[in-house]
């Protein structure tokens, strides 16, 4: 293994979570009258984390008021039903106790509100990660480098020794912007073409090809 430290996306990356974001976005939408979106919308509008996800999900001219309301109501929701309909893409658990086996260290970061991170990290993934970490009020979201950051500082590993492994342009640009390594993955919520004209030069088509690249 070249890397030290592999540290992944959550959504569209080990988890195929597009179902319940875009059934609960829209369980909300419906409660405060506004119009539902459609799964495809919901794939566009994820990757920027929760505030920036409804931002896009309701109407335009609603009012900074009513996002914060219905932003609050989607998490608690969601936290509720993250677990309904979403799976681990079929591979990726078998490809992460290959690495840790291996001795690479594991790390999840993602956007989403931390308290859901490690509730599905303990549902889905317990014992494969040295941290899973979401969103935290005193840390700039991906694609700023700052959550990481720490998290290399927290586990003692250099950005030379530590490769990012994601599915979307924020990912891309968080691995740039923190000074990794960066592999984008194909099968989640972005496709390549995407990726590529966003910046990613390393890709994974399936997950037993991360075992070649990490």
């Amino acid at each position: 293994m070249r890397y030290k430290l592999a540290v992944f996306d959550l959504d569209g990356t080990l988890l195929d979570s597009l179902k319940d974001l875009w059934a609960s976005v829209n369980v909300i939408l419906k409660a405060h009258n506004h119009p539902e979106r459609s799964l495809e919308e919901i794939r566009q509008f994820v990757g920027n984390g929760s505030v920036k996800l409804i931002e896009r999900a309701v109407p335009a001219g609603t009012s900074k008021e009513e996002e914060k309301i219905i932003h609050d109501e989607y998490k608690e929701y969601y936290d509720k039903h993250c677990n309904d309909l979403t799976k681990a893409y079929d591979g990726i658990l078998d490809v992460l106790k290959v690495l840790k086996n291996n001795g690479v260290k594991l790390a999840i970061l993602s956007n989403k509100p931390n308290f859901t991170v490690e509730k599905l990290n303990d549902i889905y993934f317990e014992g494969l990660f040295e941290i899973a970490r979401g969103s935290l009020p005193e840390v700039a979201v991906k694609p700023a480098p700052d959550s990481l950051l720490r998290i290399l500082e927290e586990l003692q590993i250099s950005k030379e020794d530590t490769v990012y492994i994601g599915d979307s342009d924020v990912d891309v640009n968080t691995a740039k912007n923190a000074g990794v390594d960066e592999i984008a993955v194909t099968w989640g919520f972005r496709d390549k073409d995407f990726l590529e004209a966003n910046g990613a030069t390393t890709f994974a088509n399936k997950c037993e090809e991360l075992l070649d690249l990490i």
